[in-house]
């Protein structure tokens, strides 16, 4: 049975034709990606619900313990967090301070101050102070958000580990305080497109050897040589 084609945000085309004119080792990966695309996942409530339940646990744990939250509140809505006891959240495996936090981002959706129907309003330091007043989110989770439900095209989350390691395989930076600074740099030459960029290289550490292509290599070599050279500040 055939599959529906993945559907690209508005920019992605453009985003993918000027970020591969400025930089050949992410051409490289946009060759090797194919027909796939930054997507959008979920509903907002749902997508930060989740976030919240699978923070500093193995996928495989996060994914078992989020099963267990789904047949609890049967829907995922503020009201039907709310409406379960403490015990029944704790049960699914959930911490005493999750369930404090996914209380506290019920209440902030029916207070109204998270509130999805205004995002489109805000530009993305605005957005992502509206988040982190929720307890349990941070500044990564909420990029997350921007990212992936709202589709923001310009998030750059240095404080990703796979985007710094992404960073290190192609360009040859040092995943240290110098070299966070030198991607962030390097990231700027990728605006207005640093959500695409930063997709590129989630998806660069799934692919196959063949990423480094001579020219990719070239620009790697060239890399770990300028690293003296880079922008600091």
């Amino acid at each position: 049975m055939p599959t529906n084609p993945p559907q690209f945000p508005a920019y992605w085309q453009q985003a993918i034709t000027e970020l591969s004119a400025k930089d050949t080792v992410l051409a490289s990966v946009i060759a090797q990606v194919g027909d796939h695309c930054l997507v959008s996942r979920g509903e907002p409530f749902e997508t930060l619900l989740r976030s919240i339940v699978g923070q500093q646990i193995s996928v495989k744990a996060a994914h078992s313990i989020w099963l267990k939250v789904q047949t609890c509140i049967v829907k995922a809505t503020p009201e039907h967090v709310l409406a379960q006891p403490v015990e029944a959240l704790r049960a699914c495996g959930l911490s005493g301070k999750k369930v404090a936090y996914i209380q506290d981002l019920s209440r902030h959706f029916q207070a109204g101050t998270v509130n999805p129907k205004r995002w489109a309003k805000l530009d993305d330091e605005a957005l992502i102070k509206e988040l982190v007043q929720v307890n349990g989110i941070g500044r990564w989770t909420a990029e997350m958000v921007l990212m992936f439900n709202a589709l923001r095209p310009d998030v750059f989350p240095i404080d990703d580990l796979a985007i710094r390691k992404g960073m290190t395989n192609l360009y040859g930076f040092a995943d240290d305080k110098d070299g966070k600074k030198q991607m962030v740099s390097k990231a700027q030459h990728w605006a207005p497109w640093r959500s695409v960029a930063s997709w590129l290289l989630w998806r660069s550490l799934d692919l196959t050897p063949d990423i480094s292509t001579k020219d990719a290599s070239l620009i790697v070599k060239k890399s770990k040589a300028a690293r003296k050279e880079a922008v600091s500040y």
